[in-house]
Protein backbone atom coordinates (compact mmCIF):
# COMPACT_ATOMS: atom_id res chain seq x y z
CA UNK A 1 0.00 0.00 0.00
CA UNK A 2 1.73 3.00 -1.38
CA UNK A 3 1.71 6.82 1.28
CA UNK A 4 -0.82 9.31 -0.38
CA UNK A 5 1.22 11.92 -2.66
CA UNK A 6 1.23 14.96 -0.62
CA UNK A 7 0.77 18.43 -2.02
CA UNK A 8 4.08 20.69 -2.48
CA UNK A 9 2.49 23.04 0.85
CA UNK A 10 2.09 19.80 2.72
CA UNK A 11 6.00 19.15 1.91
CA UNK A 12 6.90 22.60 2.37
CA UNK A 13 5.23 22.81 5.90
CA UNK A 14 7.29 19.25 7.04
CA UNK A 15 9.98 20.81 6.21
CA UNK A 16 10.01 24.23 6.80
CA UNK A 17 11.36 23.53 10.59
CA UNK A 18 14.65 23.09 8.56
CA UNK A 19 15.16 26.96 8.50
CA UNK A 20 15.26 27.09 11.98
CA UNK A 21 17.49 24.77 12.66
CA UNK A 22 19.70 26.17 9.99
CA UNK A 23 19.96 29.70 11.75
CA UNK A 24 21.47 27.45 14.68
CA UNK A 25 24.18 25.75 13.03
CA UNK A 26 25.16 28.74 10.09
CA UNK A 27 25.55 30.94 13.25
CA UNK A 28 27.54 28.10 14.95
CA UNK A 29 29.26 27.68 11.68
CA UNK A 30 30.25 30.78 10.80
CA UNK A 31 30.45 32.21 14.26
CA UNK A 32 32.06 29.67 16.64
CA UNK A 33 35.59 29.53 15.50
CA UNK A 34 35.34 33.59 15.54
CA UNK A 35 34.23 33.44 19.32
CA UNK A 36 37.10 31.06 20.32
CA UNK A 37 39.76 33.06 18.54
CA UNK A 38 38.32 36.13 20.34
CA UNK A 39 38.58 34.47 23.71
CA UNK A 40 42.15 33.28 23.58
CA UNK A 41 42.39 30.40 21.67
CA UNK A 42 45.42 29.48 19.57
CA UNK A 43 44.44 28.46 15.54
CA UNK A 44 46.15 25.13 16.18
CA UNK A 45 43.73 24.43 19.13
CA UNK A 46 40.62 25.35 18.00
CA UNK A 47 39.49 22.08 16.56
CA UNK A 48 39.69 20.12 19.50
CA UNK A 49 37.69 22.65 20.75
CA UNK A 50 34.95 22.38 18.16
CA UNK A 51 35.40 18.30 18.66
CA UNK A 52 32.08 18.65 21.42
CA UNK A 53 30.07 19.21 18.84
CA UNK A 54 30.32 16.07 16.67
CA UNK A 55 31.17 14.17 19.69
CA UNK A 56 27.18 14.77 20.85
CA UNK A 57 25.88 13.89 17.44
CA UNK A 58 27.83 10.41 17.86
CA UNK A 59 25.63 10.06 20.92
CA UNK A 60 22.85 11.75 20.79
CA UNK A 61 21.31 11.06 17.27
CA UNK A 62 20.84 7.11 17.06
CA UNK A 63 19.72 7.36 20.76
CA UNK A 64 17.09 9.91 19.43
CA UNK A 65 16.18 8.03 16.78
CA UNK A 66 15.59 4.74 18.28
CA UNK A 67 13.57 6.58 20.52
CA UNK A 68 11.22 8.49 18.21
CA UNK A 69 10.50 5.51 16.39
CA UNK A 70 8.89 4.18 19.53
CA UNK A 71 7.22 7.13 20.78
CA UNK A 72 3.56 8.22 20.16
CA UNK A 73 1.54 10.67 21.81
CA UNK A 74 -0.63 13.53 21.31
CA UNK A 75 2.14 15.45 19.40
CA UNK A 76 3.32 11.96 17.11
CA UNK A 77 6.34 10.49 16.81
CA UNK A 78 8.85 12.75 15.59
CA UNK A 79 7.67 16.55 16.87
CA UNK A 80 8.21 15.79 20.33
CA UNK A 81 11.72 15.90 19.48
CA UNK A 82 11.68 18.88 17.12
CA UNK A 83 10.23 20.91 19.77
CA UNK A 84 12.36 19.67 22.45
CA UNK A 85 15.54 20.46 20.62
CA UNK A 86 14.10 23.70 19.50
CA UNK A 87 13.44 25.10 23.10
CA UNK A 88 16.80 24.11 24.33
CA UNK A 89 18.99 25.00 21.57
CA UNK A 90 17.31 28.36 20.97
CA UNK A 91 17.93 28.77 25.14
CA UNK A 92 21.85 28.06 24.12
CA UNK A 93 22.29 30.06 21.31
CA UNK A 94 21.17 33.07 23.66
CA UNK A 95 23.69 31.99 26.12
CA UNK A 96 26.82 31.13 23.89
CA UNK A 97 27.35 34.99 22.52
CA UNK A 98 28.19 36.17 26.52
CA UNK A 99 30.61 33.38 27.22
CA UNK A 100 32.93 35.06 29.77
CA UNK A 101 35.87 32.90 29.38
CA UNK A 102 36.77 29.66 26.09
CA UNK A 103 36.09 27.76 28.52
CA UNK A 104 32.74 28.36 28.63
CA UNK A 105 32.13 29.06 25.07
CA UNK A 106 33.37 25.29 24.43
CA UNK A 107 31.01 23.81 26.74
CA UNK A 108 27.72 25.85 25.63
CA UNK A 109 28.89 24.58 22.08
CA UNK A 110 28.54 20.87 23.09
CA UNK A 111 25.12 22.22 24.66
CA UNK A 112 24.30 23.51 21.50
CA UNK A 113 24.99 21.05 18.98
CA UNK A 114 23.13 18.73 21.42
CA UNK A 115 20.20 20.27 21.24
CA UNK A 116 20.36 21.28 17.70
CA UNK A 117 20.68 17.06 17.03
CA UNK A 118 17.99 16.17 19.01
CA UNK A 119 15.93 18.58 16.53
CA UNK A 120 17.60 17.74 13.46
CA UNK A 121 17.69 13.74 12.93
CA UNK A 122 14.08 12.94 13.31
CA UNK A 123 13.64 16.13 10.65
CA UNK A 124 14.98 13.63 8.08
CA UNK A 125 12.93 10.48 9.37
CA UNK A 126 10.09 12.69 9.49
CA UNK A 127 10.75 12.83 4.97
CA UNK A 128 10.46 8.82 5.08
CA UNK A 129 7.42 8.47 7.41
CA UNK A 130 5.24 10.65 5.58
CA UNK A 131 6.47 11.18 1.94
CA UNK A 132 5.63 8.13 -0.95
CA UNK A 133 9.42 7.02 -2.77
CA UNK A 134 8.52 9.02 -5.83
CA UNK A 135 8.66 12.23 -4.01
CA UNK A 136 11.28 11.43 -1.32
CA UNK A 137 13.98 13.35 -3.31
CA UNK A 138 11.50 16.05 -3.33
CA UNK A 139 10.92 16.49 0.40
CA UNK A 140 14.78 15.90 0.72
CA UNK A 141 15.55 18.70 -1.81
CA UNK A 142 13.09 20.92 0.10
CA UNK A 143 14.81 20.52 2.78
CA UNK A 144 17.79 21.79 1.29
CA UNK A 145 16.17 24.86 -0.05
CA UNK A 146 15.06 25.87 3.93
CA UNK A 147 18.61 24.80 5.05
CA UNK A 148 20.29 27.32 1.91
CA UNK A 149 17.77 30.22 2.75
CA UNK A 150 18.21 30.08 6.62
CA UNK A 151 21.84 29.99 6.32
CA UNK A 152 22.04 32.82 4.18
CA UNK A 153 20.38 34.97 6.39
CA UNK A 154 22.01 33.56 9.65
CA UNK A 155 25.47 33.87 7.91
CA UNK A 156 24.89 37.47 6.98
CA UNK A 157 23.24 38.45 10.00
CA UNK A 158 26.42 40.24 11.60
CA UNK A 159 27.43 41.51 8.56
CA UNK A 160 24.07 43.31 8.12
CA UNK A 161 23.88 44.58 11.60
CA UNK A 162 26.82 46.15 10.95
CA UNK A 163 26.61 47.74 7.90
CA UNK A 164 22.52 48.10 7.61
CA UNK A 165 21.79 48.99 11.51
CA UNK A 166 25.01 50.59 12.58
CA UNK A 167 25.67 48.03 15.62
CA UNK A 168 29.32 47.91 16.72
CA UNK A 169 31.15 45.15 15.13
CA UNK A 170 34.02 46.13 17.48
CA UNK A 171 34.74 45.34 20.99
CA UNK A 172 37.70 45.17 23.97
CA UNK A 173 39.83 42.12 23.90
CA UNK A 174 37.98 39.05 25.18
CA UNK A 175 34.41 40.62 24.29
CA UNK A 176 32.29 39.57 21.39
CA UNK A 177 31.19 42.40 19.26
CA UNK A 178 27.45 43.00 19.76
CA UNK A 179 27.01 42.14 15.90
CA UNK A 180 27.46 38.79 16.99
CA UNK A 181 25.83 38.87 20.30
CA UNK A 182 22.36 40.53 18.50
CA UNK A 183 22.84 37.98 15.50
CA UNK A 184 22.47 34.57 18.53
CA UNK A 185 19.80 36.81 19.62
CA UNK A 186 17.69 36.69 16.22
CA UNK A 187 18.72 33.19 15.74
CA UNK A 188 17.59 31.87 18.60
CA UNK A 189 13.48 32.97 17.69
CA UNK A 190 14.11 32.32 14.59
CA UNK A 191 15.20 28.92 15.19
CA UNK A 192 12.59 28.27 18.00
CA UNK A 193 9.52 29.73 15.01
CA UNK A 194 9.78 27.74 12.63
CA UNK A 195 10.12 24.74 14.51
CA UNK A 196 6.80 25.21 16.01
CA UNK A 197 5.38 26.18 12.96
CA UNK A 198 6.08 22.46 11.37
CA UNK A 199 4.90 20.77 14.60
CA UNK A 200 1.79 23.06 14.20
CA UNK A 201 1.05 22.62 10.35
CA UNK A 202 2.07 18.80 9.78
CA UNK A 203 0.57 15.75 10.70
CA UNK A 204 2.14 12.17 11.22
CA UNK A 205 0.82 8.81 10.62
CA UNK A 206 -0.09 6.64 13.34
CA UNK A 207 1.88 2.98 14.28
CA UNK A 208 -1.07 1.44 12.81
CA UNK A 209 -1.02 3.68 9.70
CA UNK A 210 2.66 2.90 9.10
CA UNK A 211 2.65 -0.74 9.35
CA UNK A 212 -0.59 -0.75 6.59
CA UNK A 213 1.82 1.14 4.47
CA UNK A 214 4.79 -1.84 5.28
CA UNK A 215 2.97 -4.43 4.40
CA UNK A 216 1.76 -5.62 7.94
CA UNK A 217 2.98 -5.05 11.53
CA UNK A 218 6.40 -6.05 12.07
CA UNK A 219 7.32 -8.85 14.29
CA UNK A 220 7.46 -7.73 18.03
CA UNK A 221 11.26 -7.34 19.18
CA UNK A 222 11.68 -7.91 22.86
CA UNK A 223 15.31 -7.62 23.21
CA UNK A 224 16.55 -4.54 25.36
CA UNK A 225 17.30 -1.32 24.35
CA UNK A 226 21.17 -2.06 24.20
CA UNK A 227 20.90 -5.22 22.31
CA UNK A 228 18.69 -4.18 19.51
CA UNK A 229 20.49 -0.69 19.23
CA UNK A 230 23.51 -2.76 18.79
CA UNK A 231 22.65 -5.73 16.80
CA UNK A 232 20.87 -3.54 14.28
CA UNK A 233 24.16 -1.75 14.00
CA UNK A 234 25.70 -4.93 12.88
CA UNK A 235 23.08 -5.62 10.10
CA UNK A 236 23.20 -2.13 8.74
CA UNK A 237 21.87 -2.25 5.26
CA UNK A 238 25.00 -2.73 2.44
CA UNK A 239 23.47 0.76 0.26
CA UNK A 240 24.07 2.55 3.85
CA UNK A 241 28.05 0.72 4.36
CA UNK A 242 29.04 1.74 0.50
CA UNK A 243 27.15 6.10 1.49
CA UNK A 244 29.33 5.91 4.60
CA UNK A 245 32.33 6.40 3.01
CA UNK A 246 31.21 8.91 0.65
CA UNK A 247 29.58 10.36 3.84
CA UNK A 248 33.00 10.56 5.36
CA UNK A 249 34.82 12.25 3.01
CA UNK A 250 32.04 14.87 2.34
CA UNK A 251 31.83 15.88 6.36
CA UNK A 252 35.42 16.15 6.77
CA UNK A 253 35.40 18.70 4.04
CA UNK A 254 33.27 20.64 5.16
CA UNK A 255 34.70 20.64 9.00
CA UNK A 256 37.73 21.71 7.50
CA UNK A 257 36.28 24.83 5.56
CA UNK A 258 34.32 25.35 8.40
CA UNK A 259 36.84 25.56 11.26
CA UNK A 260 39.43 27.15 9.12
CA UNK A 261 38.05 29.63 6.88
CA UNK A 262 37.65 32.52 8.70
CA UNK A 263 41.60 32.11 10.08
CA UNK A 264 43.13 31.45 6.18
CA UNK A 265 40.48 34.37 5.27
CA UNK A 266 41.83 36.90 8.00
CA UNK A 267 45.55 35.81 7.02
CA UNK A 268 45.68 35.88 3.86
CA UNK A 269 43.29 37.68 2.31
CA UNK A 270 43.73 40.99 5.74
CA UNK A 271 46.71 39.96 6.56
CA UNK A 272 46.32 40.29 9.96
CA UNK A 273 45.15 37.56 13.22
CA UNK A 274 44.88 40.12 15.96
CA UNK A 275 41.55 39.62 16.69
CA UNK A 276 40.75 43.07 17.71
CA UNK A 277 41.64 44.72 15.12
CA UNK A 278 39.16 46.06 12.41
CA UNK A 279 40.41 44.44 9.50
CA UNK A 280 39.93 41.05 11.66
CA UNK A 281 36.68 41.51 11.95
CA UNK A 282 36.16 42.61 8.81
CA UNK A 283 37.54 40.12 7.30
CA UNK A 284 35.54 37.08 9.41
CA UNK A 285 32.23 39.31 8.66
CA UNK A 286 33.34 38.52 5.13
CA UNK A 287 33.49 35.32 5.88
CA UNK A 288 29.74 35.41 6.85
CA UNK A 289 28.92 36.36 3.74
CA UNK A 290 30.69 34.44 1.86
CA UNK A 291 29.31 31.26 4.07
CA UNK A 292 25.43 32.88 2.93
CA UNK A 293 26.39 32.82 -0.79
CA UNK A 294 26.89 29.12 -1.04
CA UNK A 295 24.19 28.64 1.24
CA UNK A 296 21.79 30.59 -0.63
CA UNK A 297 23.69 28.88 -4.02
CA UNK A 298 22.05 25.78 -2.13
CA UNK A 299 18.92 27.35 -1.76
CA UNK A 300 18.63 27.69 -5.41
CA UNK A 301 20.33 24.40 -6.49
CA UNK A 302 18.34 22.54 -4.28
CA UNK A 303 15.19 23.12 -7.06
CA UNK A 304 17.58 21.41 -9.74
CA UNK A 305 18.95 18.53 -8.05
CA UNK A 306 15.31 16.86 -8.97
CA UNK A 307 15.28 17.13 -12.65
CA UNK A 308 19.22 16.23 -12.65
CA UNK A 309 18.48 12.88 -10.48
CA UNK A 310 15.56 12.23 -13.46
CA UNK A 311 17.56 13.19 -16.26
CA UNK A 312 20.32 10.74 -14.82
CA UNK A 313 20.16 9.11 -11.39
CA UNK A 314 20.14 10.22 -7.37
CA UNK A 315 23.54 8.80 -7.16
CA UNK A 316 25.20 10.69 -10.63
CA UNK A 317 23.70 13.83 -9.50
CA UNK A 318 25.48 13.85 -6.22
CA UNK A 319 28.62 12.82 -7.96
CA UNK A 320 28.52 16.05 -10.35
CA UNK A 321 28.13 18.08 -7.14
CA UNK A 322 30.82 16.72 -5.24
CA UNK A 323 32.85 17.52 -8.02
CA UNK A 324 31.41 21.05 -8.41
CA UNK A 325 32.50 21.41 -4.68
CA UNK A 326 36.26 20.68 -4.63
CA UNK A 327 36.98 23.06 -7.84
CA UNK A 328 35.35 25.50 -5.22
CA UNK A 329 37.36 24.53 -2.42
CA UNK A 330 40.60 24.16 -4.43
CA UNK A 331 40.31 27.60 -6.44
CA UNK A 332 40.46 29.12 -2.94
CA UNK A 333 43.75 28.48 -3.04
CA UNK A 334 44.46 30.96 -6.12
CA UNK A 335 42.06 33.76 -5.02
CA UNK A 336 44.13 37.00 -4.24
CA UNK A 337 40.51 39.80 -3.95
CA UNK A 338 38.12 38.79 -1.08
CA UNK A 339 35.82 39.50 -3.47
CA UNK A 340 36.45 36.43 -5.78
CA UNK A 341 35.64 33.89 -2.87
CA UNK A 342 32.43 34.19 -3.96
CA UNK A 343 32.81 32.65 -7.09
CA UNK A 344 34.55 29.77 -5.17
CA UNK A 345 30.98 29.32 -2.67
CA UNK A 346 29.29 28.65 -6.12
CA UNK A 347 31.12 25.01 -6.53
CA UNK A 348 30.00 24.61 -2.57
CA UNK A 349 26.95 25.33 -2.64
CA UNK A 350 26.43 22.77 -5.52
CA UNK A 351 27.69 20.73 -3.63
CA UNK A 352 25.84 21.08 0.01
CA UNK A 353 22.39 20.94 -1.60
CA UNK A 354 23.35 17.83 -2.89
CA UNK A 355 25.18 16.55 0.50
CA UNK A 356 21.97 17.44 2.48
CA UNK A 357 19.66 16.17 0.11
CA UNK A 358 21.12 13.06 -2.10
CA UNK A 359 22.52 10.52 0.33
CA UNK A 360 18.84 10.64 2.63
CA UNK A 361 16.91 10.44 -0.83
CA UNK A 362 19.40 7.15 -1.99
CA UNK A 363 19.54 5.91 1.70
CA UNK A 364 16.07 6.02 2.68
CA UNK A 365 14.73 3.40 -0.46
CA UNK A 366 17.42 1.22 1.33
CA UNK A 367 16.09 1.08 5.09
CA UNK A 368 13.15 -0.75 6.68
CA UNK A 369 10.52 1.71 7.79
CA UNK A 370 9.93 0.40 11.82
CA UNK A 371 13.45 1.29 12.01
CA UNK A 372 14.02 4.38 9.99
CA UNK A 373 14.16 7.00 12.96
CA UNK A 374 17.06 5.05 14.22
CA UNK A 375 19.40 4.34 11.09
CA UNK A 376 18.85 7.65 9.75
CA UNK A 377 20.82 8.48 13.60
CA UNK A 378 23.34 6.08 12.61
CA UNK A 379 23.74 7.27 9.28
CA UNK A 380 25.09 10.35 11.96
CA UNK A 381 28.38 8.15 12.79
CA UNK A 382 29.52 8.79 8.88
CA UNK A 383 28.87 12.62 9.48
CA UNK A 384 30.20 13.15 13.18
CA UNK A 385 32.91 10.55 12.88
CA UNK A 386 34.99 12.27 9.80
CA UNK A 387 34.24 15.52 11.93
CA UNK A 388 36.00 14.03 15.15
CA UNK A 389 39.23 13.06 12.96
CA UNK A 390 39.46 16.56 11.25
CA UNK A 391 39.60 17.81 15.28
CA UNK A 392 41.95 15.59 16.29
CA UNK A 393 44.68 16.28 13.16
CA UNK A 394 43.81 19.05 11.49
CA UNK A 395 45.51 21.28 14.86
CA UNK A 396 48.24 18.77 14.31
CA UNK A 397 48.87 18.83 10.50
CA UNK A 398 48.50 22.93 10.57
CA UNK A 399 50.81 23.13 13.03
CA UNK A 400 53.54 20.72 11.95
CA UNK A 401 53.06 20.14 8.48
CA UNK A 402 51.59 23.31 7.06
CA UNK A 403 53.90 25.39 8.91
CA UNK A 404 50.89 27.61 10.56
CA UNK A 405 49.24 28.38 7.22
CA UNK A 406 45.40 27.33 7.62
CA UNK A 407 44.90 27.79 3.68
CA UNK A 408 46.42 24.64 3.04
CA UNK A 409 43.72 23.07 5.49
CA UNK A 410 41.06 24.31 2.84
CA UNK A 411 42.97 22.37 0.45
CA UNK A 412 42.80 19.36 2.09
CA UNK A 413 38.79 19.41 2.35
CA UNK A 414 39.07 20.11 -1.62
CA UNK A 415 41.10 16.53 -1.67
CA UNK A 416 38.51 15.17 0.67
CA UNK A 417 35.47 16.01 -1.69
CA UNK A 418 37.22 14.67 -4.63
CA UNK A 419 37.26 11.35 -2.89
CA UNK A 420 34.03 11.99 -1.82
CA UNK A 421 32.99 11.79 -5.42
CA UNK A 422 34.86 8.96 -6.54
CA UNK A 423 33.72 6.39 -3.74
CA UNK A 424 29.85 7.35 -4.68
CA UNK A 425 30.54 5.44 -7.82
CA UNK A 426 30.10 1.67 -5.43
CA UNK A 427 26.63 2.82 -4.54
CA UNK A 428 24.02 0.74 -5.02
CA UNK A 429 21.33 3.36 -6.35
CA UNK A 430 17.93 1.82 -4.65
CA UNK A 431 15.85 4.93 -4.74
CA UNK A 432 13.17 5.37 -7.55
CA UNK A 433 13.63 8.20 -9.95
CA UNK A 434 11.78 11.00 -8.71
CA UNK A 435 8.70 12.02 -10.67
Amino acid sequence: MEKPRLSFWQIWNMSFGFLGIQFGFALQNANVSRIFQTLGANVDSIPILWVAAPFTGLVVQPIVGYFSDRTWNRLGRRRPYFLTGAILASLALIVMPNSPVLWVAAGMLWIMDASINISMEPFRAFVGDNLASTQRVTGFALQSFFIGTGAVVASLLPWMLTNWLHVSNEAPAGQIPASVRYSFYLGAAAFLTAVVWTVVSSKEYSPDEMAAFAGGKPAEDHSSALTTILRDLWNMPGTMKQLAWAQFFSWFALFAMWIYTTAAVTSHLYHTSDTTSPLYNDGANWVGVCFAVYNGVAALVAFGIPPLARWSSPKMAHIVCLTCGALGLLSITMVTDPRYLLVSMIGVGVAWASILSMPYAILTGALPPAKLGYYMGVFNFFIVIPQIVAAAILGYLVKHLFGGDTLYAIVVGGVSLLLAAALMLRVKDEVPRPS
